[in-house]
């Protein structure tokens, strides 16, 4: 036999035997818990990345699922995903290596999930064959295309006077109990998306299935996915359950679908990075906030937005809280400068019985001017321009020193004002379109002129 075919049959007798070697496990250097305060885990003797998962085995079995939130030395400071119970001293810290990439598909439409994936609604298990990485991909901003196209909300009082544009940012800026989530909701019901997200993070437990059943409804959950993470879970999970449902809205961009992503709220997103924070020993800077929670808001606004070359989008709307209505709130003032406008509730709108109790004069849409027509700009223009002059000098009515007649455009602005509170008032049942609503001011402010020029005429 030639040389040269023998060497051939030893090299394939060669590569046959390395098929069946199996390789060799990775050799993983375990750790041991050495110190627990609060919610943070203190381990020693393993080395892991940030944010790589942990798992922690008690000495009765039990096992806490962890991330790695920060190092000092030779010390990893984990920050668990389950309640830490039935932990002890030197308990073993097992790396498990990267957490970066989540399941999903189009099975999760209709389902209700927790901040790690896992189904809450006993619909039984998702089965998602495709995966994307929790904390999303830097997009080159050159590549998205500009916001043009307007996008119909359902809401009256924002689509003419607030029109929101499709891929758009927009925060809603209240206090509690003053209607976010109904607005939330009739957005939800309302708007003209192919899918909807919906990020419920840190509110109370009974408000997640009122939510899903009361407001959502049944029509509005098949179109749908809810992340849920209610307070009583641990920060991180609450961390996560923001990112699952932007990733899972990315998700749907790529598809080239038109996403809406409502999230509820980014306050509790920045409070559960500021339990980190401050736990792993990060110096407070604003008002108790320490300075990653202002780093991590853009991280995760950012994500939203228009797709890369014109596929899909992904509308969102993130509810901002204030404490007892202070509009300097370092959350409140950070989401205005991040996201493409705001929309803010009034306690005293709300009290006075009018909803959704919008404050026109304090709200703003940046992307109104590229999405709508002169003509339409105008119109929302003189409508804040009389609601402004009544509001400012509702002083006058209350002392009695009003005087008809001294002023033109006040009296105007008198006479008008019934009907423009009855424009911003909505029923959460009712929806009215982007062109009913131009209709509706353009009905409203016509009819006004004309009795201004009918008042103006000498008899």
């Amino acid at each position: 036999m030639p040389e040269a075919a023998r060497a051939g049959i030893w090299s394939e007798q060669l590569d046959r035997m390395r098929g069946r070697i199996e390789p060799a496990p990775r050799l993983v250097v375990e750790g041991r818990l050495t110190r627990m305060v609060g919610l943070t885990l203190e381990a020693a003797g393993c080395t892991a990345a940030i944010g790589d998962r942990c798992r922690v085995l008690g000495p009765s079995g039990t096992r806490v699922d962890a991330e790695v939130v920060g190092f000092a030395g030779d010390k990893l400071f984990l920050m668990p995903t389950d309640a830490p119970r039935g932990l002890a001293p030197n308990a073993r810290v097992v790396p498990l290596g990267a957490a970066g990439d989540v399941p999903v598909s189009w099975s999760l439409l209709g389902r209700v999930i927790d901040g790690a994936g896992k189904p809450l609604d006993g619909g039984g298990p998702i089965h998602a064959d495709n995966h994307m990485p929790l904390q999303g991909r830097t997009n080159n901003p050159l590549a998205r295309e500009p916001i043009s196209e307007p996008l119909d909300v359902g809401v009256r009082a924002i689509n003419a006077l607030l029109t929101v544009g499709r891929g758009q940012r927009i925060g809603l800026v209240a206090c509690s109990g003053v209607g976010k989530s109904v607005l939330l909701g009739m957005m939800a019901r309302y708007t003209t998306a192919d899918v909807i997200v919906v990020g419920l993070i840190g509110e109370r437990g009974r408000e997640v299935k009122e939510f899903i059943e009361q407001i959502l409804g049944p029509q509005g959950l098949r179109r749908a996915v809810v992340v849920a993470t209610p307070a009583d879970t641990p920060p991180l999970l609450r961390m996560h359950g923001a990112a699952l449902a932007t990733t899972i809205a990315e998700y749907f961009r790529d598809q080239g679908k038109h996403v809406l992503l409502l999230m509820d709220s980014l306050t509790r997103y920045a409070q559960a990075q500021r339990e980190i924070g401050l736990t792993i020993g990060e110096p407070p800077a604003t008002r108790g906030y320490p300075p990653s929670v202002f780093a991590r808001l853009p991280q995760l606004v950012e994500r939203a937005g228009m797709g890369l070359h014109g596929i899909g989008s992904i509308t969102g709307f993130y509810t901002v809280l204030m404490d007892v209505d202070e509009q300097n709130d370092p959350i409140a003032d950070a989401a205005k400068a991040i996201l493409d406008g705001h929309i803010v509730l009034s306690r005293a709108i709300a009290d006075s019985g009018r909803y959704p109790a919008i404050d026109v004069e304090s709200s703003i849409s940046r992307t109104m001017p590229q999405t709508t027509t002169t003509a339409h700009r105008d119109l929302a223009r003189q409508f804040r321009q009389h609601y402004s002059t009544y509001e400012q000098n509702r002083d006058l009515f209350n002392v009695g020193a009003y005087q008809a007649g001294s002023d033109p455009a006040l009296d105007l602005a008198v006479r008008l004002y019934p009907q423009l509170v009855r424009f911003l008032r909505q029923d959460m049942t009712e929806g009215v379109g982007l062109q009913d609503s131009l209709r509706q001011l353009q009905t409203l402010l016509g009819a006004g002129t004309a009795g201004q020029e009918r008042a103006g005429r000498p008899s």
